[in-house]
Formats: structure tokens, sequence, C-alpha cells
């Protein structure tokens, strides 16, 4: 079965027969058919959709919200060998956190000899305004993780180092959820122990390191936002250990105390876990040019205001080059050999190392020292001799940037192929993780295992399409439940109602997923009056009112016939007022409040971007847009009922439905303006057009058993309180919802708003059906109209100013002035 005959199988020993603690797995697979195997395969894949589980690939320009790929075998592992490896992972991360101290400490293992300087203060995440920081508990790494692969020999080596912001635990909590259910029987019956127990310990380490000074501690998560490759796994980890999910813009340091900007004003901010590389937390003291960190985080770290996990400078001992000076410092420092090794690696800024590395250089692979160093790692086997010496002659010209490894054999483990519905080997390893505890370190009892996209690969990235395992590490007896436990109990007074902690950028983009709604749904019902009237050809006056309408509301770009603009304002992503385009601001706003909305409602949204990939396609018929546009406007009436029955009622609903009912008064508003101005005002096929664009074709129908007519159109769209899609019913919710923002949190009244919904209650539509009178009269409501939608332009920009960007009334007033 060994695809890599010189490689360490996973699951066969040498003599062809399955490892002990693989026989259970092995014999539930001989049990099961190919079917049963892929129907527990649609399982785990459909779970993996379902949860919205995602990995992002930068080199990708479709890799936004990749699926993650998870195999369908679990990587089994014997108690007996989990125990020795768990017990090197502790020694190493109290080594590296020994490093650490000494590093922006006295320094001296410098001093000694022990660390070369070239490597530390060469490195760029070396940040010397850390220098001489004393951090909470001595602790500056709280989490650390550690890249493994196992020799052919069986012995496991480390291959790097993650101590600036580990990143992939999320990933495997969420691969233990899914998998354990695709096998629950096994699951069970192999004891395999659990994972809580180190988020338990993580929160536990973050609370009680954070200097609270009596205070209930308020961690939170810092993220770089939704763009970042493994957002998913920070928004999975803030739900699941209940911390704010927040990036940079939603902190802020005033007199070196860190803040958490909410709707309710500032919270203090106790600890921060950081998601973010070192150099961008700060742009005072550190990378002036990031616009993801916190102005003056740095100065609140050195005054000992907050607690940020992992300490700012970690990164420093994320080179290769440090891997072969680390036994040494592990004797000095403990008195004790590091149990568990690391790749053999010479550091090329010493002359013997270099001398050596040159002369194995056929059998090495080099690596950049430094994160700055950006170049490729090279095979020096895999190069000619001409290349050979090139790159020899590089290396001696700046030896200090490079390291030479041994090449590492990766051990080949079973995985299940999808289409082919076989077993096939392919290259493993795995990264295990250690949290801070109060005695020394917690090792993860797992971790998550990398598999290789080909069978032959030396290299595993999940930047290069790898997939993922779950680590089973078998237990002697059954566990404990995996459930979280809690950390304090929750009495009556603690109750709470509402979300305390609730950022202002997270309501600014609820509010605009509320407007974007309305916004793609006005859009895909309009062109789809548009598309169906001209390819019906049978109501020329409809279809010019139609296009008069989307005219008004810069709905079509410019072209030289009817299909282009049509096309273009369907397909052209570069139309800025187009449906793609706002199908895209959706998805936008809707990723940046993922954690605000359920599983189906997000599914709902999953299933809206499958549909609009529709409009990608340059090619695709009228016939197919038609059908599309159909599809789209039902996905958005699902979102639409998720808001107003799926959603907790608190300031971040009450800040999404103002945000539809104001879109929705100002498109109806200009709407009936645009049309009552237009060439179709008395067309009978125009109005139904109308009614159709106000969704209210059956009620019309329902009520008068008539063809379409301007009085009774306009009564039902504009004036009839029962009506959610007219404009009376529009503002009569809005002014409430206004109301009670004045009520609640002090939000100034809109007389304006009320004004206009008096003057439009007045409004007499007798006039209307007079002959004499009805140009006057539809003058006048068209004045109206006109005046409404101003107006909740200029409300939802005095909203904005003074729930999202914070000024307040008085410096509005001097704005506007």
């Amino acid at each position: 079965m060994p695809d890599q005959p010189d490689s360490y199988h996973e699951l066969l020993q040498g003599d062809g027969a399955v490892r002990p603690h693989w026989q259970a797995l092995f014999a539930q697979l001989q049990r099961s058919s190919p079917e049963q195997l892929a129907q527990r395969q649609a399982l785990l894949t459909r779970q993996l959709q379902e949860n919205g589980v995602t990995y992002n690939i930068y080199a990708d320009p479709k890799g936004a919200d990749r699926p993650w790929e998870l195999d369908l075998l679990p990587h089994v592992l014997s108690a007996e060998e989990w125990q020795p490896l768990a017990a090197g992972i502790a020694q190493r991360a109290r080594l590296l956190n020994a490093v650490l101290a000494d590093t922006y400490g006295p320094q001296q293992l410098l001093a000694d000899g022990l660390l070369p300087p070239e490597l530390i203060y060469g490195h760029n995440n070396f940040l010397w305004p850390c220098q001489g920081i004393e951090v909470p508990g001595g602790t500056y790494l709280h989490v650390y993780a550690a890249d493994l692969a196992r020799a052919p020999d069986g012995r496991w080596w480390i291959t790097a180092d993650r101590t600036q912001a580990p990143s992939g635990a999320g990933y495997a909590l969420e691969n233990r959820t899914i998998l354990s259910r695709a096998w629950p029987e096994l699951y069970r019956s192999l004891h395999v122990q659990h994972l809580a127990g180190f988020f338990r310990t993580l929160q536990q380490t973050l609370a009680e390191t954070a200097p609270s000074e009596g205070e209930a501690p308020l961690v939170v998560l810092l993220t770089p936002g939704r763009f970042n490759e493994s957002y998913f796994e920070h928004l999975y980890l803030a739900r699941q250990l209940g911390y704010p999910l927040v990036e940079g813009s939603d902190l802020t340091v005033r007199d070196a105390t860190v803040y958490l900007k909410t709707l309710d004003g500032l919270r203090r901010v106790h600890g921060i876990w950081r998601r973010l590389d070192d150099d961008f937390c700060d742009p005072l003291e550190l990378r002036t040019d990031s616009a993801l960190g916190v102005p003056g985080l740095l100065d609140a770290v050195r005054q000992g205001r907050v607690l940020v996990a992992n300490a700012l400078g970690c990164g420093v001992l994320e080179s290769p080059g440090l891997l072969g000076f680390l036994p040494a410092i592990n004797e000095h420092l403990f008195g004790e050999a590091l149990s568990l090794p690391s790749v053999a690696s010479w550091w090329c800024g010493e002359p013997p190392a270099l001398a050596q590395a040159l002369e194995k250089l056929p059998d090495l692979v080099f690596k950049p020292a430094f994160p700055s160093q950006r170049f490729t790692p090279v095979l020096g086997g895999a190069l000619d001799a001409e290349q050979q010496r090139a790159l020899a002659a590089r290396i001696g010209a700046r030896p200090a940037v490079y390291v030479a490894q041994e090449r590492v054999q990766l051990s080949q483990a079973p995985v299940w192929q999808v289409d082919q519905r076989t077993l096939q080997s392919r290259s493993v390893g795995m990264r295990v993780y250690a949290v801070a505890c109060a005695d020394g370190y917690r090792v993860l009892p797992g971790g998550l295992v990398r598999v290789s996209a080909q069978a032959d690969a030396d290299v595993i990235s999940m930047q290069r399409g790898g997939a993922s395992k779950d680590a089973w590490v078998l237990g002697e007896q059954a566990c404990a439940g995996e459930q979280w436990r809690t950390r304090h109990s929750i009495g009556v007074a603690d109750l709470i109602r509402r979300d305390p902690y609730l950022p202002s950028r997270v309501v600014e983009n609820l509010f605009w997923f509320g407007r974007y709604c309305e916004r793609c749904d006005v859009g895909a019902r309009l062109l789809r009056i548009l598309l169906t009237r001209y390819l019906d050809d049978d109501s020329p006056l409809a279809l010019e009112g139609a296009v008069a309408l989307a005219d008004g509301l810069s709905l079509l770009p410019e072209g030289a016939s009817l299909p282009e603009r049509l096309r273009a304002a369907l397909l052209d992503a570069e139309w800025g007022f187009g449906l793609r385009a706002n199908l895209q601001r959706l998805q936008g706003a809707a990723s940046q409040v993922r954690g605000k909305l359920s599983r189906e409602n997000w599914q709902a949204l999953q299933e809206l971007q499958r549909q609009a990939r529709v409009l990608e396609n340059a090619e695709a018929g009228f016939g197919e847009l038609l059908e599309t546009l159909d599809r789209l406007v039902m996905s958005l009436a699902a979102l639409s009922g998720f808001a107003l029955d799926d959603m907790t009622r608190d300031e971040g609903w009450r800040f999404l439905m103002i945000g539809r009912r104001l879109e929705r008064l100002q498109a109806l508003s200009d709407n009936l303006a645009l049309f009552l101005s237009g060439p179709a005002v008395f067309d009978q096929a125009g109005l139904e057009a109308l009614l159709e664009l106000g969704n209210s074709s059956i009620t019309y129908r329902s009520r008068y058993l008539e063809v379409a007519q301007l009085l009774p159109v306009l009564d039902l769209l504009v004036l009839d309180e029962q009506n959610p899609h007219a404009l009376l019913f529009q503002l009569k919710l809005t002014t409430a919802s206004l109301n009670r923002l004045h009520r609640d949190l002090g939000t100034p009244l809109e007389p304006e708003l009320v004004s206009l919904a008096e003057r439009l209650r007045r409004y007499d539509l007798a006039t209307v059906q007079v002959a004499s009178t009805v140009n006057v009269a539809l003058a006048e409501l068209v004045g109206l109209l006109e005046g409404i939608s101003s107006a909740c332009a200029h409300v939802a920009e005095r909203l904005a100013l003074r729930h999202f960007v914070h000024v307040d009334d008085l410096s509005q007033q001097t704005v506007s002035i």
C-alpha cells in the first residue's frame, strides 16, 4: 500500500501488518462497503458546508471562502506514543518562553554566545520597543504550536516552531466535532481523548493573567479581518470561548488603557488574544503603515494595563536558523536534553556551518532565515550542476540570510479518495499545540494533521491546496464528557438580556447588511421587470417606463443598445450601481457580522452567493439570467424572513431593521416619484409593472378583481398602512424605530421625517380622480416623495455619525454649517 517505500507508514508495519492502535479503525473499514464510506464522506462534507468552514488562499483569485477539506479517516495515535510526545512539546514551550524572557530582558544568552545576535537583531519580528517590558506572570508564550514530521525510523522531529500567533487549533476542534459524528460508534469505543480541557485552560490562563484590578476581566480576540486565510477559525474560537471578535478599529487606547468601542460607549479591555502579526499591532510604535492595529497598544502593555497573548515580539523565535541552538540553550538553562529533536539545521551565518552546508548542498533544503527574505525554499538535489554553483554563490554572498536543513521524508497515512472510492497514501505532518497554565504547559491531546495534495509531495501547505485530518489520541479508559465546563456560576443578578460588548463596527455592518438586502431586492425585481418586458415585447410603453425608472435610479449603465445595457447591469462587477456589485457588498457586510447570524441564516447567504455566480458567466443567455433573478428574489426574501424571525431583538437587530426600512422607504419614494413623472403613469401595463416592483400584485388582484388603475395602485403603494410595501407603512415603522433609539440611546429625534409622514397621511387621493386636478395632485405627491427620499438619506448619515463614528450632536451641527 505505501507509495513511498522509504517512508514511515502510519497504518502499516514493515511486514505489512496493521499497527495495533489502527486495528479497530481498519476493521471498521473492512466491514464498510465503498457506498457506506461514500455516505459517511457525504455527511462529513455536508456538515462542513452547513457550518461554513472555510480557509482562504491568498494566491488564488477565487480562493476567498474556500471550503475546508477534511479527510474521512482520523489519524490514530496510541496513548503510549503520545505521552512522551506531549511531554516533549511542553518542555519545548517552556524553553522558548524562557528564551523570549531573556531576549526581551537581560539578554544573557546573547552575551554568553548561546544565541547569535544576527539571528535576533536581524529578524524583523524582534521589536526594540518591547525591550525591558515586564509581561503579566512572566508568560510571553501563552499558546505555542510545533510542526512535526515523522522520520523513516518512526521518530518525531520538529520542523518549525510557531510562536507569534499560532493558527489551526480552532480547525482541530471543528474537525473533531464533525469527524466524531461521522464515526460515532468507533469514536466512543476507542475512548479518544477529548480536547475541551485545552481550551478551558486557555480561558483560565487569559482570565487569571489579565490585569483586571478587581473587575471581571474582558478578553477579546483580535483578528486582521475577513480577508485573513483563517478568519473562520477566529470567528469559531471567539464563539466557543465567549470572546468578542474585534478588529483593530474596534479598539481605542485612552490614558494607556484599551477600550472596546461599543454602541453604549467605551468598555475597558483587560486581555487581547491576538491573531495579528507582531509588527502590525501598533502603528504608533511598530509598523507605521498598519491599518489593522491599535494605536497606543504598546504603551498600554508597557504600563501593565492590558495582557496581549502571545506577547508582542514572540515572532522572533520563528526563524529556522534558531533550531540548531536550542539543545545547548536548554542544557544551559534547565540542565537537561531536549526530548524532541529538531530537524537538522545549519544557519549559514556561522563559517563552519556554511562550509558543511555547501559540502552537502545536493542533500539539503535552503530556506530564508528571516520572514523579510522572501524566496521559495530550494532543494539542492533538484538543481543541475550550474544551478547548484549559482546557489552556492548566492549563499556565499549573503550567508546570514540562509538556513540549510535536511530534507524531511514525510510519513505516509491512508486517506479516502472520494472520486475513486479507494484508500490511498499521502504525506502527512502534524501541528501540536500547548497552552500555558499554572504548572507549565498543557498540550492539546491531538492536533491538526495536514495532508499533502499529491502522493509524492515534500512540502505540506494549506495554501497549496492541502487537506486535513483529525488526530485521535487513544485513551486507556473512557474520558469525561467533551462539553465545555463553566468558569463561574451565573446567578439571577448576573442574567443579561442584551449584548454588552457589541462593537460599533458590527452594528454598522448590520445596518448596511439590512440596506444591501433591500437594495439587491429592488435591483433584482426591477431588472426582472425590464428583462421580462424586453423578452415579451408586448408592451413598449411599459418597457419605456421601466427603462426610465432604471435610468433614474442609475441601475442601467450607458450603452449602445438596451440588450447591452441590460447585460452590463447584470454582469458587470465594475458598474457600482449594478446588481452584481451590490450582491458583493451584501456578502462583504454579511461576512463582517457572521457571528451574529444563525447557522441557517449563513447557509441562506451561501446559497445566495452560489446563485449569484451565474452573473459571473459572460456567456449566460437572457433566459438563464431571468431564471437566476427569480432565484435571487426568493433567496433575498428568505433573508428577510431570517431577519424577522431568527434574530434576537437587540440593538444590532434594531439597526439592521432600521437599515432595511430606511432603504425600502427611500427606494419606494424614488421609484414612485420617478414613475409618476414618467411616460407610463396612466398605462395599464406600466401600472402592473409598478405593482410587481412593489411586490403587491397579488394583493391588488385579490382586492379589486380589475386591471391596474392609477388611483387604487397609489392607495395600495402609498397610503395603505396594512401593506408592508406601502410608503406610509414603512414611514410608521421607521419613525417608531427612531423614537425607540431616542429613548434608549439618546439618538436625536427626526422631526423632518415625522412632519413628512403627517403630510402624507393628509394627502387627498380624491384630487387624483378629477381630470382637472390630476397633474397638480401628482406633482404635489412627487414633491412629497422626493422630500421623504432626501430625509431618509439625512437620517442614515446622522445615525452613522452618532453611533458608528461617535460624533456628537454639536459636532454634527458644526459640520452641517
